[in-house]
């Protein structure tokens, strides 16, 4: 099989003072729709970059965003918390540098149909798209932190929404599952959940070897985890 030419570029955006630092992927002709990467809590990186160019391969643009700032990156723990917590804890805040990174997404990539896939935070991020009702057909979370925000009970979720999910992750316990099942139930989402056994948090990040902190790489869980994302955008899109 062929492999789908992609072209790449880095661009910077601004809000509200700040700058930015997007990756776009473009398939050969015109994508499919645009797909959003968010990343984890140390930043955008080369991994996102590579899931934004796998979705080029596949027929889709793909951004990856940022929601930290231009060099904003965390390369420890501590770094990375450090970046994550304020936005962690003012979602309001978060919800809209992801809204402008959406609306930035689709001018670069000329789509008007888009959908989000994020990664650990950035799952957390790409739900919240969904949750507060963002023009996203439809969001991706692997092995996201699940809780909700606080500031979108009682919305209706237009989004479909697919939770990918290692049911032995410490960040997501089943008690957070069951939560977020609820959630969804009451938000008229049409969601589906995909718990993959004996699985903890990072799944898909082949540099995720932590145990103690419950954070380790699995390929079968990655492997199965984009096999069902694929079909899922396929479903989205056609």
């Amino acid at each position: 099989m062929t492999r789908m030419a992609v072209s790449t570029k880095s661009l910077d955006y601004e809000q509200a003072g700040q700058t930015y630092e997007g990756f776009l992927a473009m398939p050969e002709g015109k994508p499919k729709a645009v797909v959003l990467v968010s990343h984890a809590w140390g930043g955008q990186n080369e991994f996102d970059h590579e899931k934004a160019k796998m979705l080029a391969e596949w027929g889709y643009a793909g951004f990856a965003l940022d929601v930290y700032g231009k060099g904003k990156r965390g390369s420890t723990k501590e770094e990375s918390q450090a970046l994550m917590e304020p936005l962690a804890s003012n979602r309001a805040e978060l919800q809209n540098r992801l809204k402008y990174s959406l609306e930035v997404a689709k001018k670069e990539s000329g789509c008007d149909t888009a959908a989000a896939i994020g990664f650990c935070f950035g799952g957390l991020c790409v739900l919240d798209m969904a949750r507060a009702g963002m023009d996203v057909e439809g969001v991706a979370s692997f092995h996201g932190i699940l809780g909700a925000p606080g500031n979108t009970g009682g919305h209706k979720t237009k989004s479909k929404v697919l939770a990918l999910h290692g049911w032995d992750d410490p960040m997501a316990k089943p008690e957070d599952v069951m939560a977020f099942s609820k959630e969804m139930t009451d938000a008229g989402a049409d969601w589906q959940l995909h718990a993959f056994g004996g699985v903890m948090h990072a799944f898909t990040n082949p540099e995720a070897n932590d145990p103690d902190f419950g954070t380790v790489y699995d390929p079968a869980a990655e492997r199965r985890s984009f096999a069902i994302l694929k079909d899922y955008l396929e479903e989205l899109f056609g």
